[in-house]
């Protein structure tokens, strides 16, 4: 039973990180703000997602720290190389008076 609210509330915490992320893709002022809240606040809200699912079925728990561990490696190296590449190509940072 106390698994069970604690999985469930892990699944919340998840889906409202995940929420969080894609506002914070829509109202952010430039590429790379956005790129900040899509990927830290969807990163937690994944591995929320992902414990609560590790609690709800407890012989997947090798498989989603499989998981758990590629979105960890992946996430920051992607949107650090997007990061690099726009500022490369001249997409200047938003200023408060531009």
């Amino acid at each position: 039973m106390i698994v069970r609210l604690l999985a469930d509330v892990l699944l919340l915490i998840g889906a409202g990180f995940t929420l969080l992320g894609a506002v914070g893709l829509l109202r952010m002022p430039d590429v790379y703000n956005r790129i900040q809240a899509g990927t830290k606040a969807v990163t937690l809200g994944a591995l929320a997602f992902l414990a609560g699912v590790a609690l709800l079925q407890p012989q997947w728990w090798a498989k989603l720290l499989v998981i758990a561990g590629f979105i960890l490696l992946t996430n920051p190296v992607g949107s650090s190389a997007i990061a690099r590449a726009l500022y490369q190509a001249g997409v200047r940072p938003w200023r408060k008076g531009d």
